[in-house]
């Protein structure tokens, strides 16, 4: 049954931080009374209140695979992409993550490249095909994959303990005990590569530690250590506000190319390119949306097959756009700024850093999207869905009296 699973993951991360049902209730907002009946196996959240395990979730610092866990043990969907246990070594390699690592092996002098996408995409995409290329051009025993654990705190001193366990280096206790181990293997014949998915997440100290770290390997050992390091809006400001992190400054940086047909062919063989193109254009390339288009255009008989507009209204109502929008324009002035850009057909020009922070927070939000014209690339509405949704959004909110 759901409740004792979920009450007994909640438990385990909350001891594993020492987290009180105190103070779980304080940072999701309900009460200790609740927190208590969750742990209890009395109640599971409420339906309206998956935003609220989501956030206990980044409270007690879990990892994408805890958070989804988490999350399903109260009935609820995924926050994160979900991957295969094993690598899919059988399927062929995406040719954007063959052109990525292309790029990153050109690099000089330091092949460090930054990754940056959107939300609802994966921090990275297509995880496991870059582990299999990578494993088939650096080979099995030089690729490393780093992710860095959320609950790490300044006085954490298990943050490189967990690190190089999962590098399958023992005994290390230390940063120092960690740069020294990865000195070790760089001294070996061959590149070494690192792939760190959400380099941003956690406690600024010990990822600063972390950058320091890497940064000083790649000069060390020039042109011997390949990273690839994966995040999105926080890892962006990382490289464009964060001066003191010069482990970025060296990086190279480029975002996930938009979702195309040749993605969705991929995981929907069965389906005429005729109806996943007309699901891509309804979403305007927007990946959970693309998707949720798709069920609805191969709903079976008898069902009536959906006009577009059908489909549009449909997506609009998308619980994720909601869950990004609420937040969002509650803000009366944030309102009444988006409410204004709805009837533009392009609402600012793209720039490689977002000086807006409206604008900044609309695009990472996968709200927007950068497309190119003849006088230069500009942001727009992704998709007509968004913008009804935007719309649906700020009616509501102007009904309800401040």
């Amino acid at each position: 049954m759901p409740v004792p699973a979920f009450a007994e993951l909640l438990s385990r991360h909350m001891r594993r931080i020492r987290a009180s049902a105190g103070g779980v209730a304080a940072e999701i907002g309900i009460s200790r009374e609740a927190v208590n009946n969750w742990r209890a196996g009395a109640s599971l959240p409420s339906r309206r209140h998956r935003d609220r395990v989501l956030a206990c979730a980044n409270y007690l610092r879990l990892t994408e695979t805890e958070s989804n866990a988490l999350l399903c043990s109260a009935g609820f969907e995924p926050e994160f992409p979900v991957e295969p246990a094993e690598p899919v070594t059988h399927a062929p390699v995406p040719a954007t993550v063959v052109r990525l690592f292309d790029r990153l092996q050109a690099l000089r002098p330091y092949p460090v490249s930054l990754l940056l996408t959107q939300a609802h995409w994966g921090q990275p995409p297509e995880r496991e095909a870059m582990l299999a290329e990578a494993a088939r051009r650096y080979g099995h025993d030089r690729v490393l994959h780093l992710q860095p654990p959320f609950r790490a705190g300044v006085d954490d001193q298990d943050y490189f303990a967990l690190l190089a366990a999962q590098c399958g280096l023992d005994g290390i206790d230390s940063d120092a005990g960690f740069e020294a181990a990865l000195a070790r293997r760089l001294q070996q014949p061959g590149a070494l590569f690192c792939l760190v998915s959400r380099f941003e997440q956690g406690a600024p100290g010990p990822r600063d530690v972390l950058a320091g770290i890497l940064r000083s390997l790649s000069e060390m050992y020039s042109g011997k250590l390949h990273l690839l390091i994966c995040g999105g809006a926080a890892l962006a400001d990382l490289k464009y506000q964060g001066g003191d992190l010069s482990l970025l400054n060296i990086a190279a940086s480029e975002q996930w190319p938009e979702l195309g047909l040749e993605d969705l062919q991929r995981n929907a063989a069965n389906v005429p390119d005729a109806l996943l193109a007309r699901a891509l254009h309804l979403s305007g390339g927007h990946p959970l949306l693309a998707q949720a288009a798709l069920a609805l255009l191969t709903t079976p008989a008898p069902s009536p097959t959906l006009d577009d507009d059908a489909v549009i209204a449909a997506l609009a109502t998308h619980p994720r756009l909601w869950e990004a929008l609420l937040p969002l324009l509650r803000d009366p002035a944030a309102r009444a700024a988006v409410d204004a850009w709805l009837a533009r057909p392009r609402l600012a020009p793209a720039r490689p850093y977002l000086v807006d922070p409206l604008l900044r927070q609309l695009y990472w939000h996968n709200l927007l999207a950068a497309r190119a014209h003849a006088d230069g690339a500009w942001l727009e509405w992704r998709c007509e869905a968004i913008r009804r949704a935007v719309r649906q959004v700020i009616d509501g909110l102007a009904e309800v009296p401040e």
